[in-house]
């Protein structure tokens, strides 16, 4: 039996959130903004780190893809796992210092493959950010208030992108690209030793008495106190709501980490931007679009929720059908200042699914199985989206290019646009299995 099991349809009523939510919750999304702060530097400078390095668009794909997702996907299973029988914020604290070290390490690499093992070891602490706070944030607030609290966590992405463009492209442009890193890795193991010091450990499974006291704390009760891996492992990869928003999930970041990963090399290189150009109008790209879809959502997801599940998955499915254009637009556009207003639209529609995926696995799982299924939420839809995304684009791009096109990079986004239709298409599957739940519960 799921968690999801023992909610009802709608939530319309949930209880104001607490002094010690916020700061749990401020504490939370102010690390998600140096993770992924630290994990978009490599994008943001990758004119200058390509000039320094000699390395290729293929290159900078698979260090910013594949190489990367390789650690950060495939380790958050087995900290997953140890997170859900140990304390969340010791885990999580310690993998902020290791993806901070390794950030400051990025910025001393000298050669090639010494940024790909300074990138690969970014991965492997990154993967002990987001799972754990997924769950921490889930066992502070309730049902009614998750889709909200959500959409401010996943506010880490713009805020720390936008962050990033603003002081990574100023570092570099007054000082040296290898500064920003270790300016920003330095902040980071700051905050991991804050951490410890600032929040603790909530109960597992706490806030889902909000709902139903009776049918929660049977459902805890009965649970093992630590879920067998393998069994949630299973039901995961069995459960056809986890799996479609999974998938959905990931077919999405194909796009939004291909375009992410070299969207700052392809605005300098085909549309004319200059470093001070980004500092300034890129980040506030990021941050206005970017950000405002995170809010938005929370919002939406929270207030449809609340009537029926299949908002979850009618939520990114239209938002996604809207942003298409746009991004077709992007790609074409003559010059950066237009290609940057059809951006910011893009932008706002293309991160609708990230709160509510997150959200619906949170509730479909037991308790004692939200750390382990967000680590598996997010193996597949990184190691889709953020591990072929963008060395898909850096592989086109120097195909093209070895065959004498020109624009290759311009070229190698336009041919990433048909999985929108593959994300909007698994979304719509997915509201289909949960409007039958729907009928099956009433």
């Amino acid at each position: 039996m799921t968690a999801a099991a023992a909610i009802p349809d709608s939530v319309d009523t949930a209880p104001a959130t607490t002094g010690r939510q916020w700061t749990m919750l401020i504490v939370l999304t102010f690390v998600y903004v140096l993770n992924f702060l630290d994990r978009q530097l490599l994008s943001i400078l990758a004119k200058p780190i390509q000039d320094t390095l000699h390395i290729t668009d293929g290159q900078l794909g698979l260090i910013g893809g594949l190489y990367f997702a390789f650690f950060y996907c495939f380790i958050a299973i087995p900290v997953g796992w140890l997170a859900d029988r140990t304390n969340r914020v010791s885990i999580l604290s310690l993998a902020c210092a290791i993806w901070s070290g390794a950030t400051i390490a990025c910025g001393l690499a000298a050669t090639y493959p010494q940024l790909v093992a300074a990138r690969m070891t970014v991965g492997f602490g990154e993967a002990g950010g987001v799972p754990p706070s997924y769950a921490l944030i889930t066992d502070t607030f309730p049902p009614g208030r998750r889709g909200m609290a959500f959409g401010i966590f996943n506010l880490g992405p713009p805020i720390g992108a936008a962050l990033g463009i603003a002081f990574g492209a100023t570092i570099a442009a007054l000082f040296h690209w290898r500064d920003a890193f270790v300016v920003i890795g330095g902040i980071g193991i700051v905050t991991a030793i804050l951490i410890k010091l600032m929040i603790s450990e909530p109960k597992r499974g706490a806030t889902d008495t909000s709902i139903d006291a009776a049918i929660a704390e049977a459902a805890i009760a009965t649970a093992p106190a630590r879920a067998p891996f393998w069994g949630t492992l299973g039901m995961f990869v069995t459960h056809p709501v986890l799996m479609l928003a999974s998938l959905g999930s990931g077919a999405t970041q194909f796009v939004t980490y291909g375009l992410g990963n070299f969207a700052v090399l392809f605005l300098m290189r085909e549309k004319g931007m200059v470093l001070g150009d980004v500092a300034l109008w890129y980040a506030l790209v990021v941050l206005i679009g970017m950000g405002g879809g995170m809010l938005a959502c929370g919002r939406v997801i929270d207030h449809f929720t609340r009537r029926s599940r299949t908002a979850y998955a009618m939520a990114p499915a239209i938002s996604l059908a809207i942003a298409m254009p746009f991004y077709v637009g992007f790609v074409w556009a003559p010059s950066w200042q237009l290609a940057l207003v059809l951006l910011t639209v893009t932008n706002f529609f293309n991160y609708f699914y990230l709160s509510a995926s997150v959200a619906l696995v949170q509730d479909e799982v037991k308790p004692n199985q939200r750390v382990l299924s967000g680590a598996l939420l997010l193996l597949v839809m990184n190691f889709i989206g953020l591990g072929l995304g963008p060395t898909f684009v850096g592989w086109l791009s120097d195909t093209l290019k070895a065959q004498g096109y020109e624009h290759t990079l311009q070229l190698a986004l336009y041919a990433i646009t048909p999985f929108y239709l593959i994300a909007i298409i698994l979304f719509l599957a997915l509201a289909r299995i949960l409007r039958a739940e729907r009928k099956v519960a009433a």
